[in-house]
């Protein structure tokens, strides 16, 4: 949260030095005779400030473009590792028109929450593709549940393990894995294997990595078209954001 909040100020901070950089460029302007009142910086900065002060609703509306730009950066940047799924790890329409990208944590409980939204999207939209994107960020427990969520889908059983340890009570241990991998019918000497297994740890890594380069400050966090929607945003933003996605592929 504090990384949020960090972001937040950065861009306030860069849109003030922006108006300010605009007040001076402005007060140049006029000073050399391209316009008559106010003439000064100092007059400038003062309409500037009262404007802001009068219509304070302008700067997140601001910080917020902002955001929206920085992300759509980003995302072209990454789109082809973004939405290249590890091999299983996807839910829906594998042909789907529409990607819906999910980072998540098994001890997040935000998460769980999120993963009841995306088991609705995926009954109501038959067009809708899921790529899960293992991101563990909160605990030991975490990476070890990821890595075994990882190796659940070298055997081809990703979706039933993934739904088990969101759909099943308690908290994130590595004995509840292991009775989840048991009961969902997984190879549980391959699975404890894969706990070490440096190329799952590297899918991991890129995971990680995927974030930092998104700015994402915590889980779950969804990618959909050039939108990055943060938390537990709730069906129908996620059913929204699915629909901007699919009429901005038809321009």
């Amino acid at each position: 949260m504090a990384g949020f909040w960090t972001r937040r100020l950065s861009m306030a901070t860069t849109l003030a030095l922006t108006l300010a950089g605009a007040g001076m460029g402005a007060g140049a302007a006029m000073a050399a005779g391209q316009s008559a009142q106010p003439a000064n910086r100092a007059e400038i900065e003062a309409i500037i400030r009262d404007y802001i002060l009068n219509h304070p609703e302008i700067i997140p509306e601001a910080v917020a473009r902002l955001e929206q730009a920085e992300a759509r950066k980003a995302l072209a940047a990454n789109r082809a590792a973004i939405e290249t799924p590890f091999p299983g790890a996807v839910a829906g329409n594998p042909k789907g028109d529409v990607k819906l990208v999910v980072f998540f944590d098994y001890a997040c409980p935000y998460c769980r929450q999120g993963h009841a939204d995306v088991q609705k999207l995926i009954a109501a939209d038959p067009q809708l593709q899921v790529i899960y994107r293992d991101f563990p960020v909160l605990s030991p427990a975490s990476s070890e549940a990821a890595m075994a969520s990882l190796s659940a889908a070298t055997q081809g059983k990703y979706t039933s393990f993934h739904n088990a340890m969101f759909e099943s009570p308690g908290r994130v241990s590595l004995a509840r894995t292991m009775g989840i991998v048991k009961g969902v019918g997984l190879s549980e000497a391959k699975v404890t294997g894969d706990l070490n297994n440096p190329a799952l740890r590297a899918e991991l890594d890129r995971n990680l990595a995927l974030g930092r380069a998104l700015g994402l400050t915590g889980t779950p966090s969804y990618v959909v078209g050039n939108r990055i929607l943060s938390g537990a945003v709730g069906f129908d933003q996620l059913k929204a954001a699915i629909a901007t996605a699919r009429s901005d592929q038809g321009r």
